[in-house]
């Protein structure tokens, strides 16, 4: 039997990322790029970020959120 998918509106999506106990303590939170792309779009999450003075980080197939204004500084 194949699974259906939940259908989730994008706005929903985007409340569920930033209501995350990781966003509220200024931790990290990670999401598939091509989740990304179906539900919301690239740009879209980019403009949040940038609103929320976040910072974002694409690596691989995913998109890696740091929740906080902080400074970043790549080590490696």
């Amino acid at each position: 039997m194949r699974a259906l998918r939940h259908y989730c509106s994008a706005d929903l999506w985007l409340a569920q990322i930033f209501s995350a106990k990781a966003v509220a303590s200024g931790g990290v939170v990670r999401r598939s790029v091509s989740d990304v792309e179906r539900i919301l779009g690239r740009e879209r999450l980019e403009l949040e970020i940038r609103r929320r003075g976040f910072h974002l980080i694409e690596a691989g197939d995913q998109f890696i959120v740091i929740c906080n204004r902080a400074p970043v500084r790549l080590v490696v």
